[in-house]
């Protein structure tokens, strides 16, 4: 059964095994070789109809016909021409026994699909494929030493006695063979020498399997894969084939086990008629993958990883991808005009800035790199960026993502070290900081002097008006920001006016892009300004009234211990459910690892142990986060603890915030440096957005334990009670 092909000189082929998946096909191979799917591929559509292979009968008389011996099979002409034609291009080392045979193999499926559509076979191309099945046929016969004419007449001998004229006239009896049957044993003896671990892999889906695998053997970054996987469905179409390649290299990347080897160009996330239920038969497809040793673990397990939620192999949003597409395509321009160029990528907490980000890192790479329009998916929304003029562009300029948090820029440095073209040394911090900062104090004097030696070196004097940001455009000729709205959570965080002032510019540029669809919360979009109305500092003015968020797990408890355990279950339940809260007790652990740090009525409980990701870490279902461990991370369910530092004064009805009970020292220090205060008020906005953030955490759910009692009620007039 060929499904590699490989033309003068055949490489080393992989192992072929095959995966059954119902009927029709689709491919995986690795060392990988990756998962294609083809949906009627040169196996599929024979191996579905059941075709079987017949041997001819002969007539005892046929053997004296003395046309068969009057000259030569082959000619000296024939095989010397072969044989220079190989020596000279010194493919004799590729030529091994094993090779050959795999290389006829493979032709002879080739020359299959030139009658498999029940329509007349093209001659040319029967013509064509004929000569390559021959041609590796002499080699092979010259290789190991045998006279084609010889062993030709040897057989014929054979099957003359086996098939006597007078029992195999005019019948196949006994001499057909049905490929359902072969193609089992095939399966029994290819998963048995698979290898358990495997380091890269490939996934594709194609009409025709066998030219396609062909095109990957000759492409040098896929030369070492080995091991191939056809899944058959003969239920597939395009749209059904295109989608399994997306979900298979989106979980592929999650799992981590493997590096996956493909462009991110081609992931769709498209509806198509009956999608739900063959998605259902994608999970079988999955388990047996699985039960082989390609995944490591379970779907739950991958979706919930990091690899998975921060992969450059997504689908995108529709609003997404129109960024992303007019983004590269600006910054194309703006490279070839030899322009500096500026871009904001503005969006609320969920809607995949971070995602973006490392999606179109991923894509200017591969654009970068790409050595063959053959590799590509020409229905590919960016397919039109992958050209020589805009490959040359890119060449000797270098990407860098600036990621402050130290957690998310640890987690991100984990996926680009496992995706090819992209490297952890391409992620990068301005600063000891958990977001760009203004001049501010440092957390040591050492920081401090760093900071004012970087702007003295940038700029040539120690001008305490410039920012982390202006660092970053001093450093660099293209600059794309991404922008939360209302996710500074400490004076030194950069100012409001001056993000105002760089959306303002961009903007005026046409170089502002919104994104909108809400892709964490499954509440909607709706929920994260609802979060932020009830957060609100202002006083309440007018009676605000409660949303209803449907399916969407959204309480507010009575009891710190109730909701802990509410945690525990749905951490039972879906995984990646965890406690969160304000800076608002201190971190006693720090020094003491015995003590606790939040202490409420009889529960007891610590801050992190772990200040990079934590969420993943073995203790993090005891312990609690803190708004710089999960800002720019999902949690299925969050667990949102407002410590005192957060109160309601229902006389007043408005928020305010308790100095006393805020710890962060960092989060209430004034800037003598710049000549700046901080009021109450704005702490109280510093302080509600912390708690904004920590409260959209949470895909399926969010619960939220107010230690204040009055800020308690206040709560359960927009937020159903558990109780």
């Amino acid at each position: 059964m060929g499904i590699i092909r490989a033309r003068i000189p055949p490489r080393p082929p992989p192992d072929i095994t095959v995966n059954q998946s119902t009927q029709g096909i689709a491919f995986i191979g690795f060392d990988s070789w990756s998962t294609a799917h083809c949906q009627r591929a040169l196996i599929g559509k024979s191996l579905s109809a059941k075709m079987a292979f017949q041997r001819p009968t002969y007539d005892d008389t046929d053997l004296d016909d003395t046309r068969l011996y009057s000259e030569p099979m082959v000619s000296k002409v024939v095989h010397d021409t072969l044989a220079a034609f190989v020596a000279e291009r010194d493919w004799a080392q590729f030529h091994t026994p094993e090779n050959l045979a795999k290389s006829v193999v493979i032709e002879a499926g080739e020359l299959l699909e030139c009658f498999q559509w029940g329509a007349d076979a093209d001659l040319k191309r029967v013509r064509e494929e004929l000569a390559d099945v021959l041609t590796f046929c002499l080699l092979l016969a010259d290789r190991i030493g045998a006279d084609p004419e010889q062993i030709v007449l040897e057989k014929l001998e054979i099957t003359r006695k086996k098939y006597p004229v007078d029992k195999a006239r005019g019948s196949s009896k006994n001499c057909r063979y049905n490929v359902e049957v072969a193609r089992r044993e095939t399966w029994q003896l290819a998963c048995r020498a698979n290898p358990n671990k495997l380091r890269d892999i490939y996934v594709g889906e194609s009409l025709n399997a066998a030219g396609r695998l062909h095109q990957h053997l000759e492409t040098p970054a896929k030369q070492h894969l080995k091991n191939i996987r056809v899944i058959i469905d003969e239920k597939f179409n395009k749209s059904v084939c295109l989608d399994l390649e997306s979900y298979l290299i989106k979980l592929l990347a999650g799992d981590g086990a493997n590096r996956v080897l493909n462009r991110n160009n081609g992931i769709t996330e498209s509806k198509y008629y009956q999608r739900e239920m063959y998605r259902e038969g994608f999970r079988n497809v999955f388990e047996q993958l699985k039960s082989d040793g390609v995944f490591t673990r379970s779907i739950p397990e991958i979706e919930n990883s990091d690899l998975f939620k921060l992969s450059p192999f997504k689908a995108l949003t529709e609003d997404q991808a129109t960024s992303v597409g007019e983004i590269v395509k600006g910054f194309l321009i703006d490279v070839e005009r030899g322009a500096k160029s500026m871009i904001v990528i503005q969006g609320d907490p969920g809607t995949g800035k971070t995602v973006v980000a490392i999606y179109m890192i991923k894509l200017l790479v591969d654009i970068k790199t790409f050595t063959s329009l053959e590799d590509l998916d020409s229905d590919s929304r960016f397919f039109d960026f992958f050209t020589e003029t805009n490959q040359r562009l890119l060449q000797g300029l270098r990407i860098g993502l600036v990621v402050p948090q130290q957690s998310l820029r640890d987690s991100i440095k984990k996926v680009f070290r496992k995706t090819p073209g992209l490297n952890p040394s391409m992620v990068m911090t301005p600063f000891h900081t958990h977001r760009l900062n203004q001049r501010a104090n440092q957390p040591s004097g050492v920081l401090n002097a760093k900071f004012a030696t970087i702007t003295r070196e940038l700029f040539g004097s120690d001008d305490t008006s410039k920012t982390q940001l202006d660092w970053i455009r001093a450093k660099s000729r293209h600059q794309i920001f991404l922008l939360g709205a209302a996710q500074s959570v400490r004076p030194a965080d950069l100012p409001s006016e001056l993000l105002s002032d760089l959306v303002a510019d961009t903007r005026a540029s046409g170089r502002h892009f919104q994104l909108r669809t809400q892709m964490r919360v499954q509440a909607g979009s709706d929920f994260v300004s609802y979060v932020r109305w009830i957060l609100d500092p202002r006083p309440l003015s007018v009676p605000r009234v409660r949303r209803d968020f449907g399916g969407y797990d959204f309480r507010v408890f009575d009891s710190v211990a109730y909701m802990r355990d509410e945690i525990f279950r749905r951490n039972a339940e879906v995984g990646l459910s965890r406690m969160v809260a304000g800076y608002a007790w201190e971190w006693k652990t720090k020094r003491d690892k015995n003590a606790f740090d939040i202490e409420i009525g009889q529960t007891r409980l610590c801050w992190n142990s772990t200040p990079t990701d934590w969420i993943a870490s073995s203790n993090a279902l005891e312990e609690v986060g803190s708004i710089h461990t999960v800002q720019g991370y999902d949690l299925n369910y969050v667990g949102v603890i407002i410590g005192l530092d957060l109160r309601f004064d229902p006389e007043r009805r408005r928020l305010f915030i308790d100095r006393a009970s805020y710890f962060d020292k960092k989060g209430k220090e004034n800037n003598p440096a710049l000549g700046r205060t901080y009021s109450d008020d704005d702490l109280l906005r510093f302080i509600t957005q912390i708690y904004a953030v920590l409260m959209t955490r949470g895909i399926q759910g969010t619960y939220v334990y107010a230690c204040d009692p009055g800020l308690r009620e206040y709560l359960k007039a927009f937020i159903p009670s558990s109780s």
